[in-house]
């Protein structure tokens, strides 16, 4: 799950329920999802059985874009 975006442009993200860190970038989700095994999610990044996106989809970082 991506979180919405914070004051600073950051969105948390959990996988599994679990913190693994804060994202600024769509390159930080992949990131984090690559090292959590789950690389081919890359590919349906913006398919919503992969990734839950609230707060906005993968082009909104910053809460008031």
């Amino acid at each position: 799950m991506v979180h919405p975006p914070g004051p600073d442009g950051g969105r948390h993200v959990t996988i599994h329920g679990r913190p693994v860190g804060t994202a600024y970038h769509l390159l930080d989700v992949l990131e984090f999802l690559r090292r959590a095994g789950l690389p081919e999610a890359h590919e349906g990044i913006d398919d919503s059985d992969l990734v839950e996106w609230r707060g906005g989809d993968s082009r909104m970082w910053r809460e008031d874009a």
